[in-house]
């Protein structure tokens, strides 16, 4: 299989025709070897138009909603990320080529190990990994000028409110275990917040104590 042309195809047909505008984004895209992220036995249908199963009950997200929290997100080379929920490791993969450092967090050890291990073998050394209940946020490298969650969370935790650096954007899907709705939230300078609702989705729960218990 031509991974290179399939990762091509699909940026143009499930991405950039959805409306994904931003070419640091689309370029992304077209850089990060999505089919790495993704099981052996899997691999055939890395660039297909759904999520795909990992383990431990866990997806590598649809490419489309991956593309979509990363433009709402509007990372730069500037930026400290935080992402909630490492998964497969492909978001902060993709985070990683358009900002200064990303530090990424999930509970699940087995599934931490493996993306560090293939984040390292790709050469993302902008990327930090840690492992423990990302819905208390991280504190130890707070505030981030990004935060982006890829969980679904009944409401937004407060941790990563207070972590979100002012003049900073926050991407969360918010609602119940079964569907959520993708929310954008922007804090100005003095600290106040306001967001906005941009579409339906459906991620697995976020699990801790700033979401969902098990």
């Amino acid at each position: 299989m031509n991974y290179e042309q399939a990762r091509i195809a699909m940026v143009e047909t499930q991405i950039r025709a959805r409306g994904i505008k931003d070419p640091r984004v689309l370029g992304a895209m077209k850089k990060v070897p999505r089919h790495e992220f993704v099981p052996a036995e899997l691999r055939a249908g890395s660039y297909e138009d759904h999520p795909l199963p990992i383990g431990q009950g866990q997806t590598i997200s649809q490419p489309y909603m991956v593309a979509l929290m990363t433009e709402l997100l509007r990372p730069d080379k500037n930026c400290i990320v935080l992402e909630i929920g490492t998964g497969s490791g492909y978001q902060a993969a993709i985070l990683a080529e358009l900002s200064k450092h990303v530090y990424t967090i999930e509970r699940v050890p087995e599934i931490s190990e493996r993306a560090l291990r293939l984040l390292k073998s790709l050469g993302y050394a902008n990327v930090t990994t840690r492992t423990g209940d990302g819905s208390k946020g991280l504190p130890e490298f707070a505030p981030y000028e990004r935060i982006i969650v890829t969980a679904g969370a009944p409401a937004v935790p407060p941790a990563l409110t207070d972590e979100l650096a002012p003049g900073g954007i926050m991407v969360i899907p918010e609602g119940d275990m079964f569907g959520q709705v993708l929310k954008v939230m922007e804090k100005d300078k003095q600290g106040n917040l306001k967001s906005r609702k941009v579409c339906g989705c459906v991620f697995a729960p976020l699990i801790g104590e700033g979401g969902w218990k098990k």
